[in-house]
């Protein structure tokens, strides 16, 4: 697709760029994909979202329901190997109401978490600390998915 293009979702947006490592894309599948955060409330949370531009998930066929719950699946699996974390959030916000930032495009979040990452500083002065920069985390998390998926 043509580089110049843009839509008005940032999601959309990165998969019509064909440039996955700059826009955070893990993984492409055939009716749903893998991306980064761009504002990670941990180091490696990860999106699962489906190509098709929809608020929420009864507006999607059956197949790309089936594919998004196995990427969700393989996208776990991949913050276990890489992280090690000691729990996880999965979940997505449906409507702007319920807090979802992008509420035209539905988007499960996977945000893996660590016992006491709850620390002071996002407590008492509203700010996250990550141990490594998003490209960092896409380099580890690309290198640990084609180990474990391909």
């Amino acid at each position: 697709m043509d580089k110049e293009k843009s839509s008005e979702c940032v999601f959309c947006d990165a998969l019509l760029r064909q440039d996955d490592e700059n826009y955070l894309i893990l993984h492409r599948g055939k009716k749903a994909f893998i991306m980064l955060n761009r504002y990670p409330y941990t180091s490696g949370h990860l999106m699962v979202l489906p190509y098709t531009h929809v608020p929420s998930y009864e507006d999607l066929d059956v197949e790309t329901r089936a594919e998004i719950m196995e990427l969700i699946n393989l996208a776990t699996s991949l913050l276990r190997k890489t992280y090690r974390p000691d729990a996880f959030n999965i979940g997505a916000n449906i409507g702007e109401d319920a807090g979802a930032g992008i509420a035209p495009h539905l988007h499960f979040h996977l945000v893996p978490r660590w016992r006491g990452d709850s620390n002071f500083m996002a407590v008492t002065s509203h700010t996250r600390i990550l141990p490594e920069e998003l490209k960092e985390s896409y380099q580890r998390l690309k290198q640990t998915w084609s180990q474990i998926f391909s």
